[in-house]
């Protein structure tokens, strides 16, 4: 804004920091209007714009019947506030957002808040927490449409930002928090949006199509210059809804054949219909029954648990009302019991065997089945062993819309495991039972219903719920992974149920049932998408749509595996099969004649941790750099490493204990060179792409083609003066290398042997010693060596060793002997809370030494900190279980597949800027996370250049938008047309309301990096640090 205005104040820098208003965490939004009512005092002929924040993690509403009190309470404190603004300010537009924090972590937060909520229902807390905004949200519109907008004088005026503004600071990938860079991008979407919304809309497209790498910044237009106004650009409040031209939700049902076997079956592949005499369902809000009956304008109603109209296990009304399949039992079988009538959560009497809990993952299904198992075992209206039993599980839908934020907990094989657990455990224990294990549903058909705007579905909230559909570009790669995954996950259920591993015994047997294998979308006669088979957020089902599922099920029950309908088109007008006389029975695979084909062979372990290649320019520099600033990857001749066993590649392709021992060198994370890229990732093997002459990399097992691999298994810091010493010695006598004139790229890793014995010699392995000793191998390299740069890599947080357990001689006994000081302490002991404190203080050390200019001085070295192990963690492959595939066979030593991530994190740590370093760990198998320099920053990143520079100022001619990529480069500013004289007089104050210390730190975040660019590499890294 200070482009438009240059006498813009308001701005959080320098002196002027000292006279905004200081907002404590738990001021009200009338106790801070007041505040800048006195700050903006002196300003009253000048135009002022002030924010509102109307923060919501501070929303709790634990019993329904309270929601609109919580609702009314906070709009009546919006509405104070804005009256006293109203009534202290001139010439003041006043703009109002929600702000809901980091969506990542809105969840603990809530919680907190919230205390009457339980940690285990994250997927319900997120449902409530997004559907109460959205209640805010119109609430707050209602209000300004009410009191219209404020504007009972020319000079003050309020406007309600278009949707709240969400943060995700959350990597796409693990759900651990992004870099710097990455979350400084995150934050830049933020302002971008609030800017946008303050702006009069346009009709151009600022879409970059490069799924938000970059941003396009609008900038005013000569026909639209003002600042938005409902005067000047009123909303569309014209009705959302769809006609419902069908409204019946019952069914008529006319079979002959609806009478029971005349003696109770033994075996599930004679059961008829009449002979179910209990229902049962477990899975996530669609059988939860989440907005069923909700009007397509009450969102917050979508919160409501219709169970009774619930598809799979409903029982409300009859099936002349309602349609659902324990209705469909009722006409062979009025005895029926199990199902669920009106309203409630799962653990309410009304659930009965509805036990499927809103917003639930595959991670949660084998609670739910136990809990299930233990109600029907337990209830005086069941006869456990006696009483043939129908259990509907339908789940996957949320994990698919979670799976880009964690994609390892939500893999193909945890959702796969997660179903088979919960399956087995009812094998176990349920005596006469068909289980229908519905396919998850097609789910990307969802995104048509928030590609169309003239559908006004609340598409941000389905952001909040499912941004893994929602947010894709249409036509992305993201896309089309999603695609994918969607048929691996309907894939291994089938897998799985043609194993056999369910028909061991004739009264139990498992069978698909794939009618959501594909999904057509209802549509209006006009084409577009019918919303009123949707709840009113366009994302849940309504009971027009359950309809139509409870009716595919029906039929899918009668029709014989290998010839089941597959396709789900809800526009039909689909009509009830019946059992007949030569088909009296619910299909089994027995009963269709129907051949398994048995178990998959399994498949070979992966012996391939190569990866793909995609960078473009690999060029050098057009001639040798004198600069470690101005180097890039193909300038590089020489590598080498120093360190311990890690480096050493103790045991990384060990096939049984007596190989632990061995160094095998070639696959080295960090100097390595066995093969090429495509089956083997190393750090050299990456740089070869680029320089296809490197030296000094390592091969094979052992020390004959040891390279400039100088690391040695057991090593501990005070090791590592000796081992720069042979470096430099084998360097200057290698014939191959010009030791003056090569560059030379050297990577660190030492410490884990320091910390793993600290309490068996803490004097000499203190946090200082450990710091003392790199510093001495740091000072003879400066010393010694040209064109040197030096990744020093940051030790990890050991203690998350204690995760990896296996029940195998080398785990239990080795990793015990590899590291006592963490292994034997007991979790929450003293002693291991002693570590910890040690290793934060290793971690400290290794900051402090390098965050000065002991080793700035000279332009051909460099010294830089790669902290992606900074805040290590051990993938899992489920919860609770780590994996052990990135681990060799003692529990200590890491795997040819951690070398491969470890080289791929090193890489790309290289390649961000410091102060922007990734400081965790992404370790998903991926062959295509190899990132490339880009030409803006084509250099391997130091301290140096990784200082901003100011922006070049351009007078070319000026688009309406201008596109930047948030980087570690500068922040272009737009290149907009020069103001309209209406824009400067209106734009000439700013102030920020700020509602807590989140939002706080959203604005001065902005503001450090922005005082950034002045800052010296030095005080960069300080900060960072």
């Amino acid at each position: 804004m200070s482009m438009f205005s240059p006498t813009l104040m308001g701005s959080f820098s320098g002196d002027t920091c000292n006279n905004v208003p200081q907002y404590g965490g738990h001021s009200t939004l009338l106790e801070q209007a007041k505040e800048v009512s006195i700050y903006v005092q002196s300003s009253q002929h000048s135009w002022k714009l002030v924010v509102v924040f109307v923060q919501m993690d501070q929303m709790c509403a634990c019993d329904h019947q309270k929601v609109p009190s919580v609702i009314s309470s906070a709009v009546r404190e919006v509405d104070a506030a804005l009256q006293l603004l109203h009534a202290q300010l001139k010439r003041t537009i006043v703009s109002v957002a929600l702000w809901d924090g980091e969506l990542e972590t809105m969840q603990s937060k809530y919680i907190q808040s919230c205390p009457c909520l339980e940690l285990n229902q994250g997927g319900e807390v997120r449902i409530q927490k997004a559907t109460l905004t959205h209640a805010l949200q119109a609430s707050l519109d209602e209000l300004l449409v009410k009191k219209r907008w404020y504007s009972d004088r020319d000079d003050f005026t309020v406007i309600l930002q278009d949707k709240p503004l969400f943060a995700h600071l959350t990597s796409a990938h693990i759900g651990k928090p992004l870099s710097g860079s990455q979350a400084s991008h995150e934050i830049d979407k933020l302002i971008v949006q609030l800017w946008t919304n303050l702006l009069q809309p346009t009709s151009a497209d600022h879409n970059t199509g490069d799924n938000g790498n970059s941003i396009a910044l609008q900038c005013p237009t000569v026909d639209r210059p003002f600042v938005r106004t409902e005067w000047n650009s009123p909303t569309d409040r014209t009705s959302s809804t769809s006609p419902v031209l069908h409204p019946t939700t019952g069914t008529e049902l006319h079979c002959e054949e609806v009478s029971p076997s005349n003696s109770t079956p033994t075996s599930v592949h004679e059961l008829r219909p009449g002979d179910i005499r209990v229902v049962a369902a477990v899975g996530d809000s669609l059988t939860a029954g989440n907005g069923i009956a909700s009007s397509q304008t009450n969102v917050l109603d979508v919160l409501t648990q219709y169970r009774g109209l619930s598809w799979s296990i409903g029982g409300d009304g009859n099936l002349t009302t309602v349609t659902t399949l324990p209705n469909i039992l009722k006409h062979f079988n009025p005895n029926v019991t199990g199902y669920s009538v009106g309203r409630g959560k799962q653990h309410t009497p009304h659930a009965f065997l509805n036990q499927a809990v809103a917003g639930a993952t595959s991670k949660d299904l084998p609670t739910q089945v136990r809990t299930l198992v233990a109600r029907m075992k337990n209830d005086s209206r069941i006869n456990f062993e006696s009483d043939w039993k129908v259990i509907t599980v339908f789940i996957g839908g949320n994990d698919i819309c979670e799976h880009c934020f964690n994609s390892l907990l939500y893999s193909v094989e945890n959702f796969v495991k997660k179903i088979e657990e919960s399956l087995d455990y009812l094998h176990k224990e349920v005596p006469r039972a068909l289980v229908n294990l519905i396919e998850p549903i097609h789910i990307t058909p969802l995104r048509e219903m928030h590609l169309n705007s003239s559908l006004k579905c609340p598409t941000w909230l389905v952001e909040i719920l499912c941004a893994c559909v929602v947010l894709p570009m249409p036509s992305s790669a993201a896309v089309e992974k999603l695609e994918e995954l969607n048929k691996k996950y309907q894939l291994v259920l089938s897998e799985l149920v043609e194993s056999n591993r369910y028909d061991t015994r004739p009264d139990f047997t498992v069978v698909i049932q794939p009618f959501f294998r594909e999904v057509i979308v209802p549509r209006l006669p006009d084409g577009r998408p019918d919303r009123s088979f949707f709840s009113a957020d366009c994302f849940h089902l309504s009971q027009r749509a359950q309809t139509q599922m409870a009716r595919s099920l029906w039929n899918n029950m009668l029709e014989p595996l290998g010839n089941k309908t597959t396709l789900q088109d809800f526009s039909t007008d689909m009509k009830l099969k019946c059992p007949s006389k030569t088909s009296p029975y619910i299909r089994t695979y027995l009963n269709s004649n129907y051949t398994y084909v048995g178990p998959s062979p399994t498949p070979a372990p992966n012996t391939n941790w190569g990866s793909d290649f995609s960078c473009v320019d690999l060029a050098p520099s057009d001639s040798v750099p004198t600069s470690v600033h101005k180097l890039r990857p193909a300038d590089i001749k020489v590598v080498a490493a120093v360190g311990d066993s890690i480096t050493a590649g103790t045991g990384a392709k060990a096939r049984n204990l007596l190989e632990i021992s061995r160094e095998y060198k070639g696959v080295s994370w960090s100097i390595g060179g066995d093969r090429t890229l495509d089956t083997v990732t190393t750090l050299p093997n990456i740089l070869r792409k680029f320089n296809s002459a490197l030296k000094g990399f390592s091969k094979g097992q052992g020390s004959l083609q040891k390279g400039f691999n100088m690391a040695v298994e057991g090593a501990t810091t005070l090791d590592i003066q000796k081992q720069i010493k042979d470096l430099i010695a084998a360097m200057k006598k290698h014939k191959e290398v010009n030791f003056d004139e090569d560059w030379k790229l050297l990577t660190i890793f030492v410490g884990g042997k320091d910390l793993c014995h600290y309490c068996t010699d803490q004097n000499n392995l203190s946090p200082k010693n450990y710091s003392h000793n790199l510093m001495l191998a740091l000072d003879k390299l400066y010393k010694e060596v040209p064109r040197m740069l030096v990744n020093l890599v940051e030790i990890m947080q050991i203690d998350t060793l204690k995760e990896v357990k296996k029940k195998t001689l080398g785990c239990s006994l080795l990793q015990r002997i590899s590291c006592p000081c963490v292994i034997n302490p007991t979790e929450n002991s003293p002693e291991l809370e002693e570590m910890k404190r040690i290793n934060h203080e290793y971690q400290a050390e290794i900051h402090n030494l390098i965050s000065g200019s002991r080793y700035d001085l000279k332009d051909d070295f460099a010294v830089v900190l790669q902290p992606f192990l900074h805040t290590s963690f051990i993938p899992y492959i489920g919860e609770g279980e780590a994996d052990t595939g990135f681990f060799s066979l003692d529990c200590f030593h890491i795997s040819e597949r951690a070398h491969a991530e470890m080289a791929i994190a090193l890489w790309n740590n290289m390649l961000e800027p410091v102060g922007g370093k990734r400081a965790y760990n992404n370790f998903t198998y991926d062959r295509s996370k190899i990132q490339c320099p880009s030409e803006a920053s084509p250099f391997i990143f130091t301290k140096v250049n990784s200082i901003p520079h100011p922006p070049v100022t351009t007078t070319t001619a000026i688009p309406a938008t201008t596109t930047y990529t948030s980087t570690s480069s500068p922040t272009q500013m737009p290149t907009c047309a020069s103001p309209q004289p209406v824009w400067v007089p209106v734009i000439v104050g700013l102030v920020s309301l700020l509602v807590g210390i989140t939002v706080a730190g959203l604005i001065f975040s902005f503001v450090l990096r922005k005082k950034s660019k002045t800052e010296s590499a030095v005080e960069l890294e300080k900060r960072r640090t």
